[in-house]
């Protein structure tokens, strides 16, 4: 075995005499302790009594900190369990597909490969689908741009569009500055030979864009409109947009019906048998829905109707459990030695314990985008599945039965590590209902509470973080912070995406004494890779020099 696998024993620091265990509590962060903090709003006496001084630090979780392009983008749970798996800030999503892109590796990988060949051979459509913006956080105009002059170039004949309007990431009404540049880009395609046009769109909230199953009919009018060609039928997509707004004054672009260009009344691009289609979101949440429609033989969902045969492939593989999309054009990111393999190979046991929602994120990215474990014989993954009811009706969720399992494990002394997610914050966060959030929240608080008497019972230490915001901010805000309310209303607007705030870490260690402090030079403007060296410290081992430095100083 490498010896870089194998964990060197702390100079200084043997170790608890019980288990360290790390809680993730998915989606709370630090917000601004206002109306809109759900965090804040809740009742958190635990939460409260762990944010002690010198043990505790706000640590970055979006942007730069966990491997986005830039300090704009929102973290989310799959590049946050990366960071906190890896201790190393690897490229993600957004930056992982523009380096493809200017490398041209996104052109030469097979599934292009197969795209281009196929729609040569047969001179079939080459049909691309997702969020017409350049918010960089589903997606680019960028990205959709080389894709497609890539695609003339390399001689598909047929090119189509099927533009999901944004009107989130970017300005509410900004659609057309998207679409008139798109139809400028096409033009030159046209201009070329390449029969090039806008095929059909829609609102991304009302069209196609539908996330975690909250209403698979948002897929379904997606799928009529882009695969059938059965929506309502314009000439342009600008003429699209003129006359749904005209008809719904005061309506923004992410609530726009569903749209089909047509040529008199005939749809000018439906997706046929023979085609190919690439959904061109790199952001997962929003873009697996529409895959399952395209890949999934025994979907019940909705009625697919004609059911075209297809190369469908996503920008990016958007559910590594379950493999949605089967092709894919941008690999994830190569994550080594992550801390679940470091402690494998030095025969540290290991727990990773959540619901279903969230099993994923402590078991297949928090070990770097790796199936399975690294030594069954060490390692023991618990999943508590799920209820299958909207978050927002039950947002304790399973977090008292994952305790439950929880305590009850660490109690057999098996395990060295337990690592654990609560899902509530996330999840019900999502939903936009505030009070629903506030509950999600202080049943997290609770369970926290019983948590933190088990592993003081056990001598062992505990320590608390996030993978990102998003409880902490239950309503939109414009750009002077305040917050947005609804101009017939006067309410809040609804705020479901995640945050750009800061998340808290925290240790509970009643044996520390003063043999060990985090050092405020390294907290600060530190981001969660910290987290898996400071824990390996904690644990009595050495992290490896590569890692991002841990928080904790020793005396």
């Amino acid at each position: 075995m490498s010896s870089d696998l194998v964990l060197a024993k702390h100079p200084h620091w043997p170790g608890p005499r019980g288990p360290l265990v790390l809680a993730i509590l998915d989606g709370v962060g630090l917000g601004a302790g206002d109306e809109a903090d759900a965090v804040r709003l809740a009742r958190t006496p635990t939460l409260d009594r762990l944010w002690a001084p010198g043990v505790r630090a706000p640590l970055r979780a979006h942007g730069t900190a966990v491997g986005l392009p830039s300090d704009d983008d929102m973290g989310n749970s799959e590049v946050g369990h990366n960071a906190l798996g890896a201790g190393v800030v690897h490229a993600q999503g957004a930056l992982l597909v523009g380096r493809a892109l200017a490398s041209g590796a996104l052109f030469e990988g097979a599934t292009w490969r197969a795209l281009v060949e196929r729609c040569r051979r047969h001179r079939a459509a080459l049909h691309f689908i997702g969020l017409l913006s350049d918010g960089n956080v589903h997606a680019h105009v960028d990205h959709l741009e080389a894709m497609l002059d890539g695609a003339a170039r390399a001689g598909v004949e047929r090119l189509y569009v099927h533009a999901l309007l944004d009107g989130r990431d970017v300005p509410p009404t900004s659609a057309l500055t998207y679409v008139d540049r798109l139809e400028r880009f096409l033009a030159g395609l046209r201009a070329g030979g390449v029969d090039a046009r806008i095929a059909s769109g829609g609102g991304r909230m009302v069209v196609t864009m539908d996330r975690y199953e909250a209403d698979w009919r948002i897929v379904e009018r997606g799928w009529r409109a882009h695969v059938h060609g059965d929506a309502r039928r314009f000439p342009s997509a600008t003429a699209a947009v003129e006359a749904l707004r005209a008809e719904a004054p005061g309506i923004i672009d992410q609530d726009l019906p569903a749209f089909v260009i047509a040529d008199g009344d005939r749809p000018v691009a439906p997706i046929v048998d023979g085609d190919a289609v690439v959904m061109f979101n790199f952001r997962g949440d929003r873009a697996i829905e529409l895959s399952r429609a395209f890949d999934d033989d025994a979907l019940a969902a909705f009625d697919r109707g004609r059911r075209p045969d297809v190369l469908y492939a996503g920008m990016m593989e958007y559910d590594g459990d379950l493999h949605v999309p089967r092709r894919y054009l941008v690999s994830p990111p190569q994550i080594e030695r992550t801390m679940g393999e470091l402690l494998a190979r030095t025969g540290v046991t290991q727990l990773a314990i959540s619901e279903t929602q969230k099993y994923g994120h402590v078991t297949y990215f928090w070990n770097g985008n790796r199936s399975g474990m690294f030594d069954e014989a060490t390692e023991t993954y618990v999943e508590i599945p799920s209820d299958r009811v909207p978050f927002e009706e039950r947002p304790w969720m399973k977090a008292a039965e994952i305790t439950d399992r929880l305590i009850d494990e660490l109690r057999t002394g098996r395990h060295r590590l337990a690592r654990v997610n609560y899902a509530n914050g996330d999840m019900v966060g999502h939903t936009g209902h505030l009070d629903a959030a506030v509950v999600a929240v202080e049943t997290v608080d609770l369970q926290l509470a019983r948590l933190r008497q088990a592993v003081d019972a056990l001598g062992g230490v505990l320590v608390v973080t996030a993978d990102h915001g998003n409880a902490d901010e239950m309503y939109q805000r414009k750009k002077d912070g305040s917050i947005e309310r609804d101009p017939r209303s006067g309410l809040p607007v609804a705020k479901t995406s995640h945050t750009l705030n800061p998340v808290p870490f925290t240790i509970h260690d009643p044996a520390r004494g003063d043999r060990y402090e985090l050092d405020p030079a390294r907290a600060e403007g530190a981001g969660i890779a910290s987290v898996t060296a400071t824990c390996l410290e904690l644990l009595g081992y050495t992290p490896p020099a590569d890692y991002a430095p841990s928080l904790v100083r020793f005396r």
